[in-house]
């Protein structure tokens, strides 16, 4: 597999970063590839493990250690084959992924992975470039037609899945562009969107149909669809974000993520903000704060910075991880230790075990200081240790904790688990009520883009399951 000595021989190389001081000029992406030659010479490292535990890292299964072989052998275009059998957007995950995968490889227990992450976004960008990747439209029909309500990436992998299994395919999105927060939410400088277009475009040629604008359960009733489609796919995400309802909470400046990154996603593809969203939010000549220490939290402050922030601090309530993972215990498994982002890196103030207990402003209703006490480990609060920031901005990055229940799923009853997601197993994706599925973040909670494709993917092995009493779609 590989070069059998090739671990031993090469040293692990990734890309690299456009300085600091250049990229927060811009929101295009920033990150250097590697040549031809570094890669193959990446791909060449990939050992022959007995068990290659970098396929159960990865929730879509990708077979890692033979396309690595591939690219070693500079059989470039059957290597994107095997990478489009078990991902149908590898350009999404090589871009936006924190490769569980890579945490999973065996040189992992020497802090020097494989680079399968970048492996993985220079062999579907080369296809891209070669023109390699095509509409694979289906030879015969099925007669039956599905609606998808959402076009996240759960969506879009479900649809293009039952697309090719020659299905009729509808996707319905409440916004105007497909994408979910691949379009919406994931900053430009992390992933352009062109890369979603183009896939749209192969989509709409293998026979898929877009609705934009379209609020099922608001705009459009949802017995229309249930009348229309022989089966229906609830693929929404878990759009209610999680609130910090202290003293202070209603002055202004103080404003969910998702309120937030959005709007800058907008300005940078000059599509018109909605007229119902909140009043611009900018962070430009602003002390920022940022609550919140995941992703969304290190999206706000790229944002932030780029659009002028005079300074960004980033609160967690939850203790500074450790440095250095104890691979004895967390290998192969996912480990929690510190991780500093492209973001952090470009000008933040990172505090952690600290909780905000009030906001205070102005006479005029401007938020202009927050109150917090630091943690102990049991995240109590540490007596005498009460402090002040200075805050201009506060964006609450603190995640999502289930779909919207109002319109669609009250409209259609379908049952929900204790935290508030629809009701459905990983078996047949079955919601509790006749004909209905769900997948992705609708269906699991807030999670990885790679967790959405995965499980759109399984989801369309089901309808097709469903409809047709038999299906050759890959689980």
């Amino acid at each position: 597999m590989g070069k059998v000595t090739g671990f031993l021989e090469i040293d692990r190389q990734d890309r690299r970063y456009a300085p600091a001081g250049d990229r927060i000029r811009h929101f295009r992406e920033f990150v250097i590839p590697l040549s031809e030659e570094a890669t193959r010479d990446q791909a060449a490292r990939c050992m022959n493990c007995g068990i290659p535990y970098c396929h159960t890292g990865c929730p879509v299964n990708n077979q890692i250690p033979d396309w690595n072989d591939l690219v070693y052998k500079d059989e470039w275009q059957e290597a994107l084959r095997n990478l489009h059998s078990t991902n149908n957007f590898p350009e999404f995950t090589g871009r936006v992924c924190p490769a569980p995968c890579e945490a999973s490889c065996t040189l992992n227990l020497t802090d020097t992975p494989v680079t399968i992450k970048t492996i993985e976004c220079a062999i579907v960008d080369r296809g891209w470039q070669e023109g390699w990747i095509v509409p694979e439209p289906a030879s015969t029909k099925s007669g039956k037609s599905v609606g998808i309500i959402g076009a996240g990436p759960a969506g879009l992998a479900c649809a293009q899945q039952l697309a090719r299994a020659g299905h009729e395919v509808h996707v319905y999105e409440r916004w105007s562009k497909a994408g979910g927060l691949l379009r919406y939410g994931i900053p430009d400088f992390k992933m352009e969107k062109h890369l979603i277009d183009r896939r749209v475009q192969q989509m709409e040629a293998e026979g898929v149909v877009f609705h934009y604008d379209c609020e099922v359960g608001v705009s459009v009733p949802p017995s229309q669809l249930m009348g229309r489609h022989h089966a229906l796919v609830l693929a929404g995400g878990a759009e209610k974000p999680r609130d910090l309802t202290i003293p202070g909470r209603d002055l202004a400046g103080i404003h969910f993520a998702m309120d937030f990154l959005p709007q800058q996603n907008r300005r940078v593809s000059k599509e018109p903000i909605p007229a119902n969203s909140v009043p611009p939010i900018l962070a430009g000549g602003k002390h920022v704060v940022v609550i919140g220490g995941g992703d969304t939290g290190s999206d706000c402050i790229g944002t932030s910075v780029r659009q002028g922030a005079l300074s960004v601090t980033q609160l967690e309530i939850m203790p500074r991880p450790p440095e250095k993972e104890n691979k004895l215990l967390t290998w192969p498994n996912w480990p929690l230790k510190l991780r500093t982002s492209s973001s952090h890196e470009e000008g933040a103030e990172r505090e952690f075990s600290v909780m905000t207990t009030k906001f205070t402003g102005s006479k005029n209703g401007q938020v202009e200081k927050l109150h917090c006490v630091r943690l102990d480990d049991k995240l109590q609060p540490v007596a005498g240790s009460d402090f002040e920031l200075r805050a201009d901005l506060v964006l609450l990055a603190m995640g999502f904790v289930s779909p919207l229940h109002e319109g669609l799923l009250e409209w259609l009853g379908v049952a929900t688990d204790k935290r508030g997601n629809v009701q459905a197993d990983t078996a047949d994706y079955r919601a509790s009520v006749d004909k209905v599925f769900a997948c992705g973040d609708m269906r699991r909670g807030q999670s990885l883009v790679v967790w959405a494709i995965r499980e759109g993917r399984q989801c369309a092995h089901s309808v097709d399951q469903f409809l047709m009493g038999s299906t050759t779609l890959p689980r």
